[in-house]
This record gives C-alpha cells, sequence and structure tokens, in this order.
C-alpha cells in the first residue's frame, strides 16, 4: 500500500480533537482527492502522513515505512507541494534545484540530469535560469512540483495544486499529474475545493467531516442517482463546498 492508517488520530493541547480516528488505504498508482469542508481535519491529516505533524494516536504507513518509527525514510520516499508556493522569488531556478539535489545527497551529475528529466516532464525547459517572479502562476507551480519531483518520490501529496490558476493553466497541471500515474506509476495524493478537479481527475475520492472520513468511493459511485458532486458532499456535510470554496475566496 502506499497509504495505510488505523485510527490515526491528532488532538492538540486543550483538547482540541482535530482528527478523530481516520483509517484509509490508498493503492499504488491511485490519484486520490482528499474533500472536506473548512476545519473537517484535512490539512491536519495531510500534515502528519507528511511527517510535518507528530500523530497523537493510531498507526500509519506511508510508503512502505512506519510513520513514527521511520519519519527519515517516509520523507526519502515522497514529495510534498504545500498550498502556497515556496520558491525563491529572485534567484535563478535551476540553482535552487541544484541545492535540492544536493540536500538529498545526489551527486552533480545525477542532478544536472534529473533536472533535465524533470523539466522536460512538465514543460519547463528553457525557464529553469529565470526567477519565479518572471514566471506565470501555471508555471510557477509545475516548478514548485518540480522541486518534489526531484528525488523520485513513490507517492506525491499536493495540497490544492491548482488554486488561483485560471482554468487553461487548472488543465494543463491536471494532464501533467495524470502523467505522473501513467507514466510513471506514481501515487498522487490531493486536497481541492475544486468539484470539477475532484471528478475529472481522481480514481477516488474521500470525504472528510468532523475529523473522520465519512465517504469514500469512485466519482462516478458517489454520483449514482444523478447526483452531482456538491449534491452529495451537501448530503454527506450538511456543507455545500461549492459555497464554502466561494465564501474563502477560493472559488469551485
Amino acid at each position: 500500500m502506499s497509504i495505510e492508517t488505523s485510527g490515526l488520530s491528532k488532538t492538540f493541547k486543550g483538547g482540541v480533537q482535530a482528527v478523530a480516528g481516520v483509517d484509509m488505504t490508498v493503492e499504488p498508482g491511485e490519484i486520490v482527492g482528499f474533500l472536506g469542508p473548512n476545519g473537517a481535519g484535512k490539512t491536519t491529516t495531510m500534515r502528519m502522513l507528511t511527517t510535518l505533524l507528530r500523530p497523537t494516536g493510531g498507526t500509519a504507513t506511508v510508503a512502505g515505512h512506519d510513520l513514527v518509527r521511520e519519519p527519515a525514510q517516509v520523507r526519502r520516499r515522497i514529495g510534498y507541494v504545500a498550498q502556497g508556493s515556496g520558491l525563491p522569488p529572485v534567484s535563478p531556478l535551476r540553482g535552487e534545484l541544484e541545492l535540492q539535489g544536493m540536500l538529498y545527497g545526489l551527486g552533480r551529475a545525477e542532478v544536472a540530469g534529473r533536472i533535465t528529466d524533470v523539466l522536460a516532464r512538465l514543460d519547463l525547459t528553457g525557464l529553469a535560469d529565470r526567477a519565479a517572479v518572471t514566471l506565470s502562476g501555471g508555471q510557477r507551480r509545475r516548478f514548485d512540483i518540480a522541486f518534489a519531483l526531484l528525488h523520485e518520490p513513490v507517492l506525491l501529496f499536493l495540497d490544492e495544486p491548482t488554486t488561483g490558476l485560471d482554468p487553461q493553466s487548472r488543465a494543463g497541471l491536471w494532464q501533467h499529474i495524470r502523467s505522473l500515474r501513467d507514466e510513471r506509476g506514481m501515487t498522487v495524493f490531493l486536497t481541492t475545493h475544486y468539484l470539477d478537479e475532484a471528478d475529472a481527475l481522481c480514481d477516488r475520492i474521500m470525504i472528510m467531516d468532523g475529523g473522520r472520513i465519512v465517504a469514500e468511493g469512485t466519482p462516478a459511485e458517489l454520483k449514482r442517482g444523478g447526483r452531482t458532486l456538491d449534491d452529495v458532499f451537501l448530503d454527506i456535510t450538511g456543507r455545500s463546498l461549492r459555497e464554502e470554496s466561494a465564501m474563502s475566496g477560493q472559488g469551485v
């Protein structure tokens, strides 16, 4: 399994339980969408799965390693793209990619080869000597993914990867994400507020509310009976993801 959890939970100081026992299984080569209203526990769950936050209960295996006992091994086998871009604004991006590779212990020749490969894969060839401030939003987001792919992870976490992008850039990024699965066999676990994104891109969708996963299935299974994903979301959580997304400024 790429991800397997049992009773995964997180309680913060003061007794606030953000995640209340998550059981999940993600198969190798799947693109899985993780949906939920604001405050459902999605971000806390993803931060635990990427070793950024230590669980207070339950167990989890991520990319073949125990999340608590082997966090360093987990980090070597996963890539993570956060909501906000982490690109340095004015430094040439090639140098930053080279530094990233060296931090993973790669030699100069190997780093150079991987940079060439990942830039070609994401249609970024010819842009690495520019600074992030000179790039479009879609190009910057693809560079965020390039940094996450440089060490060749088997599992990629994407936290709302297309927020703020125009429709053409979003559609292009969807194609790049699909190619990671289709051509590389990579597992992709992503959060999104875009219902069309979850419907078009994901092999399977999990819906979280109140710190628990309350529904899961393929888009077709969830929409059975002629319902839309927003209908399903409203029925399960009592809230409209479309309305919450609009109020949070993230759109749908």
